[in-house]
């Protein structure tokens, strides 16, 4: 199903598989003319409704990089992470919590730690959908982690956003002051966030 509504988006130009002449990029979409246009419109209806018809809320755009210790004071490099699994002969990876749910073992899977993942599965000989055994649970961070500048150590650590609310948070003085407002008062943003998924889908 999702295959037919992609080729219908990129037949009437909303959306187009990103590096579609280089094989693709997995869950990467490039807006087209039409798609860009309705972006743009909808974003222009939220702006009008949540901005422009309230004078107790003002608009920013954040940077997409933040300094790594906005990440590590939000629990985001610590916290923001979901519990890995390997299939060991296919060295595919998985969410450990998609495959308890699935094999309906429990719901909310995604609470659980390393060794109480590595006890179910061992308990309930859950295997990878290829029928192959799982290596032990780990944390993976999905954080999008990149260095800025031309060395890369742990003094040029930078992170993608990983939800845009940061930036409303590290600016909240900064537009309090500027903008004289009195409390209570909102601060909206449009904009990008990234993930890195262990599993990467449409």
């Amino acid at each position: 199903m999702m295959e037919k509504i992609i080729a219908l988006c990129k037949r009437r130009g909303f959306v187009f598989p990103s590096s579609e002449i280089y094989g693709g990029f997995a869950a990467t979409y490039d807006f087209g003319p039409l798609g860009f246009l309705l972006k743009k419109n909808i974003e222009k209806a939220w702006r009008a409704w949540n901005v422009e018809m309230r004078d107790d809320v003002v608009e920013i755009e954040g940077a997409i990089f933040l300094h790594p210790k906005v990440w590590e004071a939000s629990g985001h490099v610590g916290g923001f992470s979901d519990l890995l699994v390997e299939d060991l002969k296919t060295h595919k990876r998985y969410r450990a919590d998609h495959l308890i749910e699935e094999a309906q073992i429990m719901d909310n899977a995604g609470m659980l730690k390393p060794d109480e993942v590595d006890g179910i599965i061992k308990k309930n000989n859950i295997k990878s959908p290829d029928g192959n055994a799982l290596s032990g649970a780990k944390r993976f961070n999905l954080l999008v982690k990149t260095h800025l500048g031309p060395v890369e150590d742990e003094t040029t650590v930078a992170y993608l956003k990983g939800e845009s609310c940061q930036n409303i948070y590290v600016d909240y003085k900064s537009v309090l002051d500027s903008m004289h407002l009195k409390l209570p008062f909102g601060i909206a943003q449009i904009g990008k966030a990234f993930r890195n998924e262990i599993t990467v889908k449409n």
